[in-house]
């Protein structure tokens, strides 16, 4: 009754501004058991904006608040002014990976991947991206009204079809249940002759040149599947540790790495050079470079690579956060291991050390990959039989074997043991204290030495970036940071405790050339109530390649970025 009274007043409040007398509605239930209404209104002053469930009208926005359905057809009661008839049009939707065994029917929406016909029925394979497999639709001809027989003839691979009818157990052995359906249509043609997703096997390569269809393809459908339940993974474990989700800013005037391999982010006319504000010295002698003073953040400001520096300062507030957005680094990179637009996701401790942040980060991943591989078992399946064979052992082992831990000292000694044995094997045999590992020696590690992930610790000072604290025991010759190294990818996560002293980190910032005024609030955090803390940088994508067992990262985000493509 409140949902009629609510609905009721949606429609008065319309008439009252327009003289709407009557529409007419029809119900689709959705997954989540909701109702969405569309209506058709005859003066166009009221009309639905789909599965969000309101009315707008021209002055206001009214919710209406959805009943469970009670049956197939219902009767909305209006006001005497007013009233109003909804029927339904289509049976409930179900989508393919919940599909079971019911007397009810259902609607089936998606996309078609294969049309086989017989003398007496024909075989629809329907996708709706909820699973791999999709779902075989039946339909006998003889059981079919004319205009599906109508449409069955226009049936082409790529196009989208609505099929009613009910899900039963399959006849056959590739599936578990199949829809015997009583009607089909096309709601978009596709045609075969210029669909560039024929029904064969397609490199990856070509598939990144159509990016904006290839997520119709079993892998990258299964690549987006196993990412979005490794994000919703990653904020459920940090969610329930009681972390608090921090968005940091993606425009900075910090280089949080020290690196210099920036986006810059100006509304300048660079296109017209001559028109550039000129930098000038004190003397009012004009200088090579640009004043951005009058640009549009009165300062130079770019893209960011971490939102760290901006996560410490809620760590410090907050006690325990994380960030998980998109970073970007103008690093001239085209290996399979590089993006210049990638996500990151960056935890950030209070009152914690080095140690702390390994194990969080070890259980981290521990839960993360669990759940997808209590989630994601037919996609699994699906990479383990085309891309590595051994991939659900592997994960496997994750979530069942402690991570080893290994000073980054002795991960030198074990290399130089090794390379010594046949130097002509390794891309960079030269090892010793101050390298910094390559992939071969990271992986090495990983899959020969430990056949296991291992946290390399207690890196080199000069090889690491300003903010990580200095250890004490050896002179500042190391500092207190972590990289966890897994089999078949490398590096998958960094980390440190963070310099909390204030005095020890401003002599690090002058000893790179970094400019301490750019960086004035990140030193009132060890100004103002400074306190241990430390965290870690996990590349989504490089989990997701290693998760998947794919190897190329530009297969493990929708729409890669990398130097000389920036399509779609």
């Amino acid at each position: 009754m409140a949902s009629r009274a609510c609905l009721a007043a949606a429609v008065a409040a319309s008439s009252r501004g327009g003289g709407v007398s009557a529409f007419s509605a029809s119900s689709v239930v959705g997954r989540n058991g909701q109702r969405a209404l569309s209506s058709a209104v005859n003066n166009n002053n009221l009309f639905s904006t789909g599965t969000n469930n309101k009315y707008v009208t021209k002055n206001r926005i009214t919710s209406v608040v959805a009943p469970p359905p009670p049956s197939r057809s219902f009767q909305l009661s209006m006001s005497s002014t007013v009233a109003a008839t909804a029927t339904t049009t289509s049976p409930r939707r179900v989508k393919t990976a919940d599909a079971e065994v019911s007397d009810e029917q259902v609607s089936i929406k998606g996309w078609v991947r294969t049309v086989r016909k017989q003398k007496t029925l024909a075989f629809v394979e329907v996708n709706d991206g909820s699973s791999m497999s999709g779902i075989q639709c039946v339909l006998p001809f003889d059981g079919v009204d004319g205009d599906t027989m109508k449409e069955i003839d226009k049936l082409t691979t790529g196009c989208s079809v609505h099929a009613v009818g009910q899900i039963i157990k399959s006849q056959g052995g590739k599936q578990s249940v199949e829809l015997s359906a009583s009607s089909l249509r096309i709601v978009g043609e596709c045609p075969g002759e210029t669909f560039p997703l024929a029904k064969k096997r397609h490199s990856l390569e070509y598939l990144r040149t159509i990016a904006h269809l290839r997520p119709r393809t079993n892998t990258i459908a299964a690549v987006a599947r196993v990412r979005s339940t490794l994000a919703g993974a990653i904020h459920s474990f940090f969610q329930g540790e009681g972390f608090n989700y921090v968005q940091t800013p993606l425009i900075t005037a910090s280089d949080c790495e020290g690196a210099g391999e920036m986006f810059r982010v100006t509304t300048l006319d660079i296109d017209d050079v001559a028109s550039l504000p000129r930098a000038k010295d004190e003397e009012g002698k004009e200088l090579a470079g640009v004043d951005y003073s009058e640009d549009f953040f009165g300062k130079a400001a770019f893209l960011t690579v971490s939102g760290q520096l901006g996560g410490e300062t809620h760590a410090c507030a907050l006690g325990d956060v994380y960030t998980f957005g998109p970073t970007f680094r103008a690093e001239n990179s085209q290996t399979t291991r590089h993006l210049a637009e990638f996500w990151m996701v960056e935890p950030e401790m209070a009152f914690a050390d080095l140690t702390s942040a390994m194990d969080n980060a070890e259980a981290m991943l521990k839960s993360v990959v669990g759940d997808v591989i209590e989630k994601c078992d037919e996609d699994l399946e699906f990479f383990a039989k085309f891309f590595d064979k051994g991939l659900k052992a592997r994960l496997e082992k994750v979530v069942s074997k402690p991570f080893v831990r290994c000073s980054y000292r002795d991960a030198i000694k074990y290399l130089q043991e090794e390379i010594a044995k046949d130097p002509s094997k390794w891309q960079f045999p030269e090892v010793e204290f101050g390298t910094d590992l390559a992939t071969e020696h990271e992986r090495w590690l990983a899959e020969t030495k430990f056949d296991s992930a291992v946290f390399v610790y207690n890196y080199p000072k000069k090889i690491k970036a300003f903010y990580m604290r200095d250890n004490d025991e050896d002179g500042g010759e190391t500092v207190n940071a972590m990289d966890l190294l897994v089999p078949g990818v490398g590096e998958l996560v960094g980390g440190s405790q963070r310099e909390e002293r204030m005095d020890v980190l401003v002599e690090k910032m002058k000893e790179l050339d970094l400019d301490v005024e750019d960086y004035w609030w990140y030193l009132d955090l060890r100004r103002f109530g400074s306190v241990p803390h430390a965290g870690y940088g996990l590349g989504f994508e490089r989990l997701v390649t290693y998760v998947c067992g794919i190897e190329n990262i530009r297969d493990a985000i929708a729409f890669p970025r990398y130097p000389g493509n920036a399509e779609f």
